[in-house]
């Protein structure tokens, strides 16, 4: 009674006053510590039994192994596991389950395999035990995994069913999702709501948005998981306005939101900088109170960034108790796409006196700051930090904002010596990043350089021929202006939309990389 309310000190008590111990007290008082999330404690308990003369059975050693399912205790799942071939209980299918999932558990995918096949008898358990583990570390094997399943008699539940379309979902298989699909609807799976969730996640993340909107549709007891599965789907497949009016949707049926729904609010208004939709979920967040975490804030924060108010963000961003590497990476990034770069690096310098080690994002916004405000010697002094203080080697992102901070600057010789000192070969954005600074600054040479090093790299690129044309026509080389747009058209290069710097620089810190 003490172990189911959680009343430990009352448990341990009356276990110690215990005049006599038998199996059964020693089981229920080890699977009442690990039922807690006690299982270092129900470990020990487990070895003080083997100082009496009480002999543990299954039940013992499935609490023992059910303990070992936490992080960590990965080398104890194998001694108890030992102890289970010595006792003689390796044929309990409840022993072998439990044993799967410490493995399982703990990344042991390998041995696991290994273990499952040298099963003597497998249930449903067993099964779903392993495709969990594939399902995290190795999504592609779970179709094959679950076609072995068919062929060796083993029915589907709707566990696994929502692993198989989640993996699916994961490897971007719709063919088989749709035949997933119709086998759930076959052995009536179809009205269970978590496998309905996993049918819209599989469908959204295949890309196909409408499919995954009619399977939304058809799934009677909707709960927040579903409308926070679509609403995120429709991001995924850019349609930030209809996961806005889902959500309202969800407000009209009487869900509650949770941190997971209204972080996926504030994305979607920062897809669209619907600054009053917004506004509308601030006031929730202040309303939930403490039941949302720093995530939610996040999103709130980049939100009001992508909106252009940076006075709100940095009042959301102060008000953050426990703000993590993301928040002060988006308020870096925020005032440097607001056109205040020196704010930018002054946020950057005190998160770093706070003792919050900027990661592989976090540089690139900086670096980004300091080419957005002409900052070439803070520029310099941040790109030496990353790798020599932190030792995050430079990856292209940051020597794309070192060659636009330099080419910007009018330093156009010597961002064509940082390139050549590159530890790896310049892809296309690089050379495009200088062939933009040398139009700025009328360096002819310097211009076809860069633009015969991207054509090679990419001759389907529109914005290289675009930008040399444009140098050209800059210099009255009319010539040459019209050869660059013959080009285009002669290699079928469909020119584009272009986009900014500042776009390409927004997708790449505000991303799940």
């Amino acid at each position: 009674m003490y172990l189911k309310f959680g009343d430990l000190d009352s448990a341990l008590y009356l276990f110690d006053e215990m005049p006599q111990r038998n199996v059964v007290s020693w089981s229920s008082f080890i699977a009442g510590f690990v039922r807690r999330g006690f299982a270092k404690q129900g470990l020990f308990y487990f070895s003080c039994m083997f100082s009496t003369d009480v002999r543990p059975n299954e039940f013992t050693l499935v609490s023992a192994l059910n303990a070992c399912s936490f992080s960590g205790f990965v080398s104890q799942a194998y001694q108890v596991y030992s102890l289970v071939i010595k006792l003689g209980f390796e044929w309990n299918v409840y022993v072998q389950n439990s044993f799967l999932t410490a493995l399982v558990t703990n990344g042991e995918l390998t041995n696991a395999i290994k273990a499952f096949n040298g099963c003597l008898d497998k249930d449903i358990v067993s099964w779903n035990a392993l495709m969990s583990g594939y399902l995290q570390f190795s999504p592609s094997e779970v179709p094959s995994f679950w076609l072995r399943m068919i062929r060796e008699g083993a029915k589907s539940d709707g566990f696994t069913f929502s692993a198989v379309l989640s993996a699916l979902g994961d490897v971007g298989d719709d063919k088989f999702g749709m035949q997933m699909h119709g086998q759930l609807v076959k052995f009536g799976h179809a009205s269970e709501t978590c496998v309905g969730n996993s049918v819209v996640d599989m469908y959204v993340k295949s890309g196909d948005l409408v499919k995954g909107i009619k399977a939304f549709r058809e799934i009677s007891g909707k709960n927040i998981r579903s409308w926070t599965t679509i609403a995120t789907g429709c991001l995924i497949c850019g349609a930030p306005s209809k996961a806005l009016e889902l959500l309202g949707e969800m407000k009209i049926a009487g869900t509650r939101p949770n941190q997971f729904s209204l972080a996926t609010t504030f994305k979607a208004c920062a897809n669209i900088a619907s600054l009053d939709e917004g506004k509308k979920a601030h006031g929730l967040r202040i309303k939930l109170g403490s039941e949302m975490d720093v995530s939610v804030d996040n999103a709130m924060l980049d939100m009001y960034v992508k909106c252009g108010c940076i006075d709100n963000a940095m009042t959301v961003f102060r008000r953050i108790k426990d703000r993590t590497t993301i928040t002060w990476t988006t308020m870096v990034m925020g005032f440097a796409q607001n056109g205040q770069a020196l704010e930018a690096l002054q946020v950057f310098d005190e998160m770093i006196t706070e003792g919050v080690e900027p990661n592989y994002i976090g540089f690139v916004c900086v670096l980004y700051a300091c080419s957005q405000g002409g900052f070439v010697e803070e520029g310099w002094k941040y790109f030496s930090l990353m790798s020599h203080q932190y030792g995050i080697l430079p990856g292209e992102d940051h020597y794309v904002c070192m060659v636009d901070l330099l080419g910007r600057t009018g330093h156009i010789k010597e961002a064509e010596e940082l390139i050549s000192k590159m530890p790896f070969k310049p892809g296309p954005l690089v050379w495009n990043t200088l062939l933009g600074a040398c139009h700025i600054h009328g360096d002819f040479e310097a211009g076809k350089r860069a633009a015969a090093c991207a054509i090679h790299l990419k001759q389907t690129d529109p914005s290289t021929y675009v930008l040399l044309s444009n140098l050209f026509a800059d210099l009255n080389h009319w010539e040459g202006s019209k050869e660059m747009r013959d080009m285009l058209k002669a290699r079928n290069v469909n020119k584009v939309q272009g986009s900014s710097l500042l776009l390409s620089m927004d997708i790449l810190c505000f991303s799940n990389k």
